[in-house]
């Protein structure tokens, strides 16, 4: 039979820093991953160039995850985003760090960062296997053996490192869920996060491809404010989209229960005062064109005919007729142009997976499972999520690093 110190099931993001990190220790690290690269799903974060973490304190850090985030106090001290950093620098990844403090690597290429975790996992010997775990096997110690397609491999200890249940054309097929079920742990309900918004409003449909720049989306959970920020989004067949809407799926966790709904402020540069302004002084121009044909200045040439329906003001009104009230009105339009949200687009098209194995049965400072000796966990397999910025692939440095120092030697 095959042999190991420990083995690590799922060549992620987590999965490949625990084996570099395990095997840097002098163990005999066997990792198991299907896929024909390490770091499949790694390749493709951040629109391809990998938001590796983010430049936060451990408090900031914390404050970034909406769920369990006490669940990390130990391991982010541990591991911060300055150590993250400093490891992917030392194995020759240049970073930079923008707006938001979001660390990149300098190429803006995802493929160097999960090429540099397969370099230091070779480089230390750890034994990369083109094999599916199955299940794994214990006796009265606990952990005796992962089994693979290929046959078992004895270990005293395993790390499921699967990540969850979004992009599965990566592998992230809910592997890890079934074997720790398998094994007595609670895997909580798992659900989309940073995801695409659906909505009923036919203008989305309308507008699709339209994407909005510098507005601010803010997001209301049962009419309280949960999200507020400045950036970009776009319309799509089915609801919204992007950045802006994905961190704004974050913070909306009651699905079913609570109701949602998104403003977006098309002009955050200007108050409404300002707005109205620079509307009369368009109209004025243009004073003799129907209505329909004066707001190219304002407003992109999708949105123009969803305006003028919105607005209330007939599309052939001459502009010189149109009154301070419809004005008014045009301009709280501009302010809080309102999207209703019915739900988010399934997990499959979610950057992560909210959800997960119950992190009240791991213990905080080994990532060691309460329930079965020599059995770990790290990264998105657990129930454990934040929101965008690099923080999520922080999780992942970060429980990985605990899980790989917690393991024990051949000798201990």
């Amino acid at each position: 039979m095959r042999r190991a110190d420990a083995v690590i099931i799922g060549g992620g993001a987590a999965g490949s820093m625990c084996a570099a990190l395990a095997a840097a220790r002098g163990l005999d690290v066997a990792l198991l991953e299907p896929n024909r690269e390490l770091g499949r799903k790694l390749r493709i974060t951040g629109k391809g160039r990998c938001n590796v973490t983010n430049d936060c304190t451990p408090r900031e850090f914390i404050e970034a995850i909406p769920g369990d985030g006490r669940f990390l106090q130990s391991a982010i001290h541990r591991f911060s985003a300055s150590d993250a950093m400093a490891f992917f620098e030392g194995i020759g990844v240049p970073l930079k760090t923008e707006r938001g403090r979001r660390v990149f690597p300098q190429s803006d290429n995802a493929n160097d960062v999960a090429g540099a975790l397969a370099r230091e996992c070779a480089r230390r010997g750890v034994k990369i296997l083109r094999e599916r775990a199955l299940g794994i096997r214990t006796d009265e110690n606990g952990v005796a053996a992962v089994e693979t397609d290929a046959g078992e491999i004895a270990a005293r200890s395993a790390v499921i490192c699967t990540g969850g249940l979004s992009y599965p054309g990566t592998g992230s097929t809910g592997d890890g869920y079934r074997l720790a079920s398998a094994l007595g742990h609670t895997v909580n309900p798992c659900r989309p996060s940073l995801v695409p918004l659906e909505s009923p409003d036919a203008f989305c449909r309308e507008m699709q491809g339209f994407s909005l720049r510098n507005v601010t989306l803010s997001a209301y959970e049962d009419d309280r404010l949960i999200f507020r920020e400045l950036g970009e989004m776009l319309f799509t067949h089915f609801g919204v989209s992007g950045p802006l809407v994905l961190s704004a799926s974050a913070h909306m966790r009651r699905f079913g229960s609570a109701k949602y709904r998104l403003s977006i402020d098309l002009k955050p540069g200007l108050d409404e005062k300002k707005l109205d302004a620079r509307i009369l002084r368009d109209l004025e121009q243009q004073k003799n064109r129907e209505f329909r044909n004066c707001l190219g200045a304002l407003a992109g040439k999708a949105m123009i005919p969803v305006l003028v329906r919105l607005s209330g003001i007939p599309a052939e009104e001459r502009a010189n007729s149109v009154t301070r009230e419809q004005r008014a009105g045009l301009v709280r339009l501009f302010k809080d142009f309102p999207v209703r949200i019915s739900g988010a687009r399934p997990v499959a098209e979610a950057i992560v997976t909210a959800g997960g194995v119950s992190t009240k049965e791991v213990d905080p400072r080994t990532m060691m499972s309460k329930l079965v000796p020599g059995l770990y966990f790290a990264g998105e397999v657990l129930d454990l999520d934040a929101y965008t910025g690099g923080y999520n692939l922080q999780i992942a440095w970060s429980t990985a690093y605990v899980a790989a120092n917690s393991l024990k030697g051949a000798d201990e």
